[in-house]
């Protein structure tokens, strides 16, 4: 298994240290580095590469928000794992329409944390109901368009967490049969990522999936 790279952005220097402890004794991670202070981290994550950045939400200067605004900017497209004690629902839909791959609260165990982290590097999205509210549209509701039966089956195991290798593994198809099912329900939703499509189809589509 090749190790899941990782970026921990916190503020907090104590928390930071006592999670750079836990997670450089397991050997399914790599720590390609960490930062309390988000203006250096910047060219540091874009430089490493991370395949998951661990982020705070309150880094003092600024928000998780306004950082991942200017690392998305700049071109990263890796996953984001926001690790906090809270944020406004406002701040979390915003979140969320830019990738964000998984919400998780700082009071679960640090055994949940490190499966969190496996689970959002293998394309998962781990996002708490109590924010799905958050993305209730107002006003008419959208035109919803046809997907076909492959398309739905497609999205019932989105909702149900699965990675881009199970669900091929359930269709008996290569992950690239996956990915380009994918694509269309991307081009037929308007959405851009896989974390939009999961919160559209559960707010929008559940019935008709």
């Amino acid at each position: 298994m090749v190790p899941v790279r990782l970026y921990l952005l916190d503020d907090h220097a104590l928390f930071r240290e006592g999670l750079l402890r836990l997670l450089s004794n397991d050997q399914r991670y790599d720590l390609v580095g960490q930062s309390g202070v988000p203006s250096e981290a910047i060219d540091q994550i874009l430089t490493t590469k991370p395949h998951v950045l661990i982020l705070d939400y309150d880094l003092g200067s600024e928000t998780a928000l306004q950082f991942m605004t200017t690392l998305r900017g700049r071109g990263f497209e890796g996953r984001v794992l926001l690790v906090t004690a809270g944020l406004p629902d406002a701040d979390a839909l915003k979140l969320i329409q830019m990738g964000l791959s998984g919400i998780f609260h700082k009071q679960q165990s640090p055994e949940d944390l490190q499966r969190a982290i496996v689970e959002v590097a293998s394309g998962r999205v781990l996002i708490d109901q109590e924010y799905l509210r958050a993305i209730l549209v107002a006003g008419q509701a959208p035109t919803i368009p046809r997907f076909t039966e492959r398309e739905r089956a497609t999205m019932r195991l989105l909702l149900q967490g699965k990675a881009n290798k199970e669900i091929a593994a359930e269709f008996g198809v290569s992950e690239s049969a996956v990915k380009a099912t994918l694509q269309q329900l991307f081009s037929k939703t308007g959405v851009r990522t896989r974390s939009q499509l999961v919160l559209l189809a559960i707010e929008r589509y559940r019935n008709d999936i």
